[in-house]
């Protein structure tokens, strides 16, 4: 064995990645995770007695509390105790974490979750003060606010690069996080979670997955103890090499070969036999997560401080399964509206509520699926663990919509029944006010029969006549009004006969519209009409706020403010507004993992094709006293039916848009991306809502992640002084910053080769191991834009965003 130049200390953390449904059924894996935590107890008792003393040292780090609570769901009094007992001993330690997450969780549920912990240990006078990820390489600046207030003060990092990298541009490192209060949590950016077994620290389990040399082993190494000494004096070596600051290293081991692996005491005993070895140079210790960074806050090196957003390289599975990530997000919108309209926990059952936030809390975690989701989708454990991580969606969206039924029957919903009253009750659930259409609905041609002569409808305590548009939907019949509403406000309307007959129709001598009802000649002459009224061409669609233009084959070209005469479109960008643009990137003889594998960072291999949607088509849905509906449709490769809905409001500076899509089915890697080419004029600024905090892509972030894509909350914002752009993305929460064109990413810190770009990240299947393998299917997305003065300040649309997403809450009353 080479000696390195100091005489080295490496820490151990010995602990099980919970990674639930990539190595077998969840329920399995529950039981796994189960039966670890009994293990792991056995073996900490064991290694006080004579029974093994070559496991005396052992540690075990519980990696997250969601394993802890399934172990004290199923174990009896006796191993409670001897649990709690383990845990007073210091033999095993409580991480904060609850679960590997994806950033699809809202900051209210992901504060509930890290607090859990806590509220387990506090009554046996523990603190939880550290909490470790494994598997993930990022999270929303949000999280470190939420670690802070569960009284967490650590975070160790165990990354991985496969499609991802490390922050600050160096792992094996500490740093400072500041939230966004100023308050700061230590977090140690380690290596790969099995980096311990890497350099031969199990003699039961080594693997060459971080390190690639001339001994490439995966299980048992012919000559472990050589294994061993090369691997881990190189690596010693080169941490000298890179002036790593200090004397000690934390590496962690898991006990088998695989993800969700049961703890071993040889690990232990193999520690053993290398201190009496090679101690005197290189001493290996077992440890837990609190008394590792004790250790490194006692140094004498300054640790640097960084603050902003982390984003997370693993969160685009979510556009794997995009259908069950639209009921994911509204289930937890909606849940949060249940929570407002009933804060004191008077109608909702309080254990549906729960249930709903675990199984929102499953589909949020960072696995998507089988191993061999890419290489066998046929296979039955790929389509088992599949409709269970789909089910965790449907679960909670049945559970949350429950309870918002029982809340609206509280609040006087009148069900189905002969001889209802028309009238009807709208809430705004928010502490602040809004102005949004609210919905209410007649069932079927029955009901629409007793208004054959029309309708009007009043708002009941003024008695005034309001606006309103009618439609024929799947549900019946559909009629829109705008309310405006204060602070958790509700409002009554009724619907009657109307007392005047409506308004006819006729034909105009100045509008330039054809027999075959074309308008495609602008018109010469000023229409006689109101000036608010909606205008609809071939070529375009305009109110009194906005002009919406279009070219064949281009699409959106144009999208005028008329209030300042802005164009909101940025015509430097390569495609018009909300245009699809399809990626596919063919493997060798239909090859789907090796041209996965290789794709790297840039999620698309070198030979990508790409293709733009070309506009074909221009219909007029409808168009009434409070918007008009237009659909423009396109041709675009990978999909058999692309089509736009814009809706353009009267009186209002909003559109909102429907992407409806039917995806074909194919296996290849591919990436289907919805432009936004929306114009930063006037220094604005782009911000993304995340959870707990809203960030500025490419400013709000720590040096050295990723800057090409992120995972947000509700939508987006342009803010600038002179009026801004509020987005609202209620289905889609991949926004892509970065540019398509395959070639080197550039994180924070560097260069970004292009500042403008945006497009929405709306499907995807490029991994190749656990994402779904095929996209096709039926798809609709939804957009809301709203722009001008109020929008100059972030905060205000933020609050848009999640007003309009959530909408109004509507109902039949008494």
């Amino acid at each position: 064995m080479q000696t390195a130049k100091k005489k080295w200390k490496m820490y151990v953390i010995h602990h099980s990645h919970t990674d639930i449904g990539y190595t077998e059924r969840q329920e399995k894996i529950e039981q796994y995770h189960v039966d670890f935590i009994r293990q792991a107890v056995a073996i900490c008792e064991a290694s006080h007695t004579e029974q093994h003393p070559e496991w005396k040292g052992f540690k075990w780090t519980c990696e997250t509390f969601w394993a802890v609570e399934k172990f004290l769901e199923n174990a009896t009094d006796e191993e409670k105790s001897r649990f709690v007992n383990a845990l007073t001993r210091g033999d095993i330690e409580l991480s904060g974490t609850y679960l590997n997450m994806t950033e699809l969780i809202q900051y209210e549920l992901l504060t509930e979750m890290l607090a859990r912990a806590g509220k387990f240990a506090a009554p046996y006078g523990l603190n939880v003060r550290s909490a470790m990820t494994a598997d993930i390489n990022g999270y929303s600046w949000g999280y470190a606010e939420a670690l802070v207030d569960a009284g967490i003060e650590h975070l160790l990092s165990c990354i991985h690069t496969h499609h991802g990298m490390f922050a600050i541009g160096r792992k094996q490192y500490p740093f400072y996080w500041e939230a966004p209060s100023g308050k700061r949590i230590l977090v140690w950016s380690g290596e790969h979670y099995m980096m311990g077994n890497d350099l031969g620290i199990n003699p039961d389990g080594t693997l060459s997955y971080s390190v690639r040399d001339e001994t490439p082993v995966w299980g048992i190494a012919e000559d472990h103890w050589r294994l061993a000494e090369t691997r881990i004096t190189r690596y010693l070596e080169q941490l000298e090499k890179e002036e790593y600051p200090y004397d000690f290293i934390l590496v962690n081991v898991m006990g088998l070969l695989r993800d969700n692996a049961a703890p071993n005491g040889r690990i232990m005993s193999f520690i053993h036999e290398w201190n009496a070895k090679h101690g005197d140079r290189v001493e290996i210790e077992m440890t837990t997560l609190n008394r590792y960074f004790d250790l490194v806050k006692q140094q004498d090196v300054e640790i640097p401080v960084y603050k902003g957003d982390w984003p997370d390289w693993w969160s685009d599975g979510v556009a794997s399964t995009a259908m069950h990530t639209q009921i994911f997000r509204n289930a937890q919108r909606m849940m949060s509206v249940v929570k407002r309209l009933d804060p004191e926990g008077k109608s909702v059952q309080a254990h549906e509520m729960k249930e709903a936030e675990q199984q929102l809390m499953m589909y949020a975690e960072h696995t998507w699926g089988y191993h061999s989701s890419i290489s066998e989708p046929w296979h039955q454990m790929v389509q088992e663990l599949g409709v269970r991580k789909e089910a965790y969606a449907a679960n909670a969206s049945r559970l949350v919509y429950r309870s918002l039924d029982r809340v609206l029957q509280d609040r006087g919903d009148v069900l189905l029944r002969p001889n209802r009253e028309f009238t009807y009750k709208v809430i705004n659930s928010f502490d602040y006010p809004v102005e949004d259409l609210a919905f209410f609905y007649l069932e079927e041609q029955w009901e629409a029969d007793y208004f054959r002569n029309g309708m009007e409808v009043i708002e009941e305590q003024s008695g005034e006549i309001v606006p309103h548009q009618q439609e024929k939907v799947s549900r019946g019949y559909q009629i829109a009004v705008m309310a405006k509403l204060g602070a958790r406000e509700e409002k009554r309307y009724v619907i009657r006969s109307a007392t005047a007959p409506a308004a006819g129709r006729t034909t105009s001598s100045t509008r330039l519209v054809g027999a075959d009802r074309i308008h495609d000649i602008p018109d010469l002459i000023p229409q006689a009409q109101a000036p608010d009224l909606i205008s609809i061409t071939e070529n375009g669609i305009e109110s009194a706020e906005v002009r919406i233009s279009w070219q064949r084959g281009e699409g959106i070209v144009s999208w005028l403010d008329k209030r300042t005469g802005k164009e909101l479109i940025d015509a430097d960008q390569a495609c018009g507004a909300f245009t699809p643009v399809y990626e596919v990137t063919k493997g060798e003889h239909g090859d789907q993992m090796t041209v996965r594998r290789i794709m790297g960072r840039n999620r698309k291999g070198m030979n990508v094709q790409r293709f733009y949607g070309q506009l074909t088509g221009v219909k007029e849905v409808t168009n009434g006293a409070l918007y008009a509906i237009v659909e423009l449709t396109y041709q675009v490769e990978g999909m058999s039916h692309y089509s736009l809905f814009l809706k353009v409001y009267k009186g209002q500076p909003r559109v909102d848009v429907s992407v409806r899509m039917h995806k074909m089915s194919v296996w290849e890697p591919e990436n289907v991306y919805i432009s936004l080419p929306f114009l930063r004029e006037d220094n604005g600024e782009l911000w993304f809502d995340k959870a707990g905090a809203a960030i500025r892509p490419g400013i709000d972030q720590i040096p050295g992640t990723l800057t090409d894509f992120y995972c947000i909350q509700e939508g987006l914002a342009l803010a600038a002084p002179s009026g801004g752009l509020a987005l609202a993305t209620p289905d889609t929460p991949l926004m892509q910053t970065g540019p398509l064109e395959f070639g080197e990413r550039r994180v924070q810190g560097q260069e970004p080769r292009d500042r403008k770009s945006l497009y929405a990240w709306v499907l995807t299947n490029y991994w190749e191991t656990n994402f779904k393998a095929t996209l096709g299917g039926f798809y609709e997305f939804r957009y809301t834009l709203q722009w001008g003065k109020p929008f100059d300040a972030v905060d205000e649309a933020v609050r848009a965003n999640h007003s309009v997403n959530a909408g109004t809450v509507a109902f039949r009353s008494i």
